[in-house]
């Protein structure tokens, strides 16, 4: 009872187990990943039918040595989420969120640009673009794809970009990542800058769905631009290690899905991954030639608190998720945050703060002004009679 009454602490109220076809499972056995599976409910309404959508988060690590060649790398990656992906549709999944450049290793650490850069391919026309484009149509699924862009458009430079596929196979738009970052290895803006095309929410079949890329969990005013856009789920493809972030990963998902009333799914790339070359990062570490963990923990949190258990920390694995859109509007007239949330006085107050003349609205105490040299006084005083 005990273990039970912790758990409801962590993860609000548990969510059903949802059941797994032997198809899916096995895949899953005889391919090595997790398949974990879970059932978000809502009141059932008078006027409105339940409005059900399956999600589902991969999580995988590379399957290469980061010595071999770009092609080989990038082949043995694919294949593995082809594999990924058709348990997704073996378990009825509508939406699909693949890992933060789930193409290619992690190796925004390093700083060197090739082969690296080698891993960036078009929009339109580039290898995973058209893996993903055939596997969508195939199985009637949404896919959000996040890769390393190169944008043709612009000079070729590149940029960390989600790429969202329709259930026709259709390109239905693009996210790039909003905020980069420039903590310990991350040395990602050696590689791109940040992002330039707003919190767009795209209305797919199944559902009104963003997607925050990675760091941009870290920033509460990303998330809550999403939710003004519109989403009913968003998710935050990441690669992130144990020894940087693993305290906060449990809780950041699930605090924006309840102070933004829609679904999260977070994912986490898993393994660790070693590089040829020694790095440093100008943190005072010593050169070393990996990352660290990323440590997986994939789940799923919904508006009302609740949130799945997280898969694996090692393993590859695939979430599902069986959500009723319902619950978004149910959680929104309860609570009324959207009600509440005063954004006209933020507005006028954010404006304000990016102004050159900006001052912080501090208000201090006359009333201590020029005693400073009475309390230093006064201490000296007792520490003599000490």
């Amino acid at each position: 009872q005990e273990c039970q009454n912790v758990k409801q602490v962590l993860y609000g109220q548990l969510p059903k187990l949802l059941p797994i076809p032997s198809a899916a499972e096995t895949i899953s056995m005889n391919n090595g990943f997790d398949l974990k599976a879970y059932k978000f409910s809502a009141l059932r309404e008078q006027t409105r039918e339940p409005k059900i959508v399956r999600i589902g988060l991969i999580q995988n690590a590379i399957v290469r040595p980061t010595t071999d060649p770009v092609r080989e790398q990038y082949k043995a990656i694919e294949d593995r989420v082809k594999l990924m992906i058709e348990a997704a549709s073996a378990m009825g999944v509508n939406v699909l969120c693949l890992q933060e450049a789930w193409t290619c290793p992690f190796f925004f650490c390093t700083r060197e640009k090739y082969p690296w850069c080698e891993f960036a391919e078009s929009l339109e026309d580039g290898p995973s673009v058209k893996f993903i484009r055939e596997m969508a149509a195939k199985h009637n699924m949404v896919i959000v794809s996040p890769i390393l862009e190169r944008d043709m458009s612009h000079g070729q430079q590149l940029r960390n970009t989600a790429v969202i596929v329709g259930n026709n196979g259709n390109i239905l738009g693009k996210h790039r990542k909003n905020h980069i970052p420039r903590v310990g290895d991350f040395n990602e803006s050696t590689y791109y800058m940040e992002g330039d095309d707003g919190h767009p929410v795209f209305d797919t079949p199944f559902g009104k769905i963003a997607v925050n890329i990675c760091y941009g969990r870290h920033h509460p005013l990303n998330w809550m631009m999403f939710g003004l856009n519109g989403a009913e789920i968003v998710f935050n493809p990441s690669a992130t290690v144990g020894g940087l972030s693993e305290p906060l990963w449990p809780i950041e998902a699930r605090n924006a899905a309840i102070a933004n009333s829609y679904f999260v799914g977070g994912i986490n790339r898993v393994g660790t991954e070693t590089y040829p070359n020694e790095f440093t990062s100008g943190d005072g570490q010593p050169a070393h030639r990996s990352f660290g963990h990323f440590y997986g923990s994939s789940y799923v949190a919904a508006p009302d608190g609740s949130r799945s258990p997280g898969l694996s920390r090692i393993r590859d694995g695939l979430l599902v998720a069986e959500l009723d859109l319902n619950l978004v509007r149910q959680v929104r007239d309860k609570w009324n945050f959207q009600m509440t949330a005063r954004l006209d006085m933020y507005a006028e107050s954010l404006a304000a703060a990016v102004r050159p003349d900006f001052k912080q609205q501090i208000v201090p105490d006359s009333s201590a002004q020029g005693s400073d040299h009475k309390v230093s006084a006064e201490h000296h005083n007792r520490r003599r009679a000490l």
